[in-house]
């Protein structure tokens, strides 16, 4: 606390930093959790005979938010792996990623960093369809990109080191950077493979597609089957409640802290003013007691003590109103008995 009584610029700092994180904790979490709510109520749907049925007979011939699950299939060509022999997808991420060690000046050690210096993704439309070979309607997959949660497998993936002369070494030191290598990795949705779609789920035309639900709902083309998918996003919902508890508690704990603090010096000034009064009436009760010759002597004397004469001068506030001895017995840290200012010299007064 500063000597005004009111709260340091560190507790302020500390207690708006921690509610400002605490907010922005609760709004992840609020997010989070109606995310988990949306994707807990969506629809089930099997991928059958009666889906067109299920279709035709729901409001405007959709259903807002569906799950559905299935293999799949290309519409017409395949996209062939650049690196894989026979593996062949309708979705292929090509990335290329540089590495290497970054000089921290701030903690003197070298940090890993990562750079993406390419990325191409090729698509071409596919379907989902019925596992087994039995008779099914086929769905059409819109705007894979565009979900939260595209499920691809990693089919390549190598590393190329960097090759570094003696000079080029000298030089990424003086630098503050040391390249340590390329990273060259291939994604692929392959064709067979199994994938569970929340979105929303569309009649037209005798055809039936699945594309991004509206009204901000997440898009889902996931390799997880859906109560898998379901579980990581209710962990994700509690990891984020924790946190905004812990850090609402830690809020709550710093603003309890100030208010402690202040309550207790409002006690003690009330208390050094009450026995500033209570001084003040009985030096006012003395000195109408006291003989006139006497009357002088009672007000050089120690406020502390009233017996000896006031012998020291505090600094910086310049009260006079304390003998050496009563200075001396004062707690640590000292404090003026009048305005309670800290003392930060003593002069002593010599009375001729």
């Amino acid at each position: 606390m500063e000597s005004g009584g009111r709260p340091s610029l560190g507790q302020f700092i500390l207690l708006g930093t921690s509610s400002v994180v605490t907010a922005v904790l609760y709004s992840v979490y609020r997010q989070k959790a109606q995310v988990a709510r949306e994707l807990k109520g969506a629809r089930k749907i099997h991928l059958g005979e009666d889906l067109k049925g299920i279709l035709s007979e729901a409001p405007g011939k959709c259903v807002p938010y569906a799950v559905i699950e299935g293999a799949v299939r290309s519409v017409k060509e395949t996209l062939n792996s650049q690196f894989v022999e026979n593996c062949k997808g309708v979705i292929q991420r090509l990335t290329l990623q540089e590495h290497k060690m970054v000089w921290n000046r701030t903690t003197h050690l070298w940090n890993d960093c990562s750079k993406i210096i390419h990325q191409r993704t090729n698509t071409v439309p596919f379907d989902l369809v019925p596992h087994e070979d039995a008779v099914g309607v086929a769905v059409r997959v819109l705007k894979p990109l565009d979900s939260v949660d595209l499920g691809l497998e990693t089919v390549y993936e190598k590393f190329h080191p960097s090759v570094q002369s003696f000079t080029d070494v000298i030089g990424h030191y003086i630098s503050g950077e040391r390249p340590k290598g390329m990273q060259e990795t291939e994604e692929m949705l392959k064709v067979g493979a199994t994938l569970t779609g929340v979105g929303e789920l569309v009649l037209d035309n005798n055809s039936v597609r699945l594309q991004p639900p509206k009204q901000g709902m997440q898009y889902y083309l996931s390799g997880q089957d859906f109560d898998t998918l379901l579980q990581r996003q209710e962990s994700s919902v509690r990891l984020w409640k924790v946190l905004a508890l812990v850090f609402g508690f830690a809020t709550c704990a710093t603003l309890f802290f100030i208010l402690r603090k202040q309550y207790l010096l409002r006690q003690e000034r009330l208390r050094l003013k009450q026995m500033q009064e209570e001084f003040q009436e009985h030096e006012a009760q003395l000195l109408s007691q006291a003989r006139p010759e006497d009357r002088e002597s009672l007000k050089s004397a120690c406020v502390v003590c009233l017996s000896s004469f006031k012998s020291c001068v505090f600094l910086e506030c310049g009260h006079v109103c304390s003998c050496a001895e009563c200075y001396r017995a004062l707690p640590e840290p000292k404090r003026c008995p009048i305005c309670r200012q800290a003392i930060t010299r003593v002069i002593p007064l010599f009375n001729s």
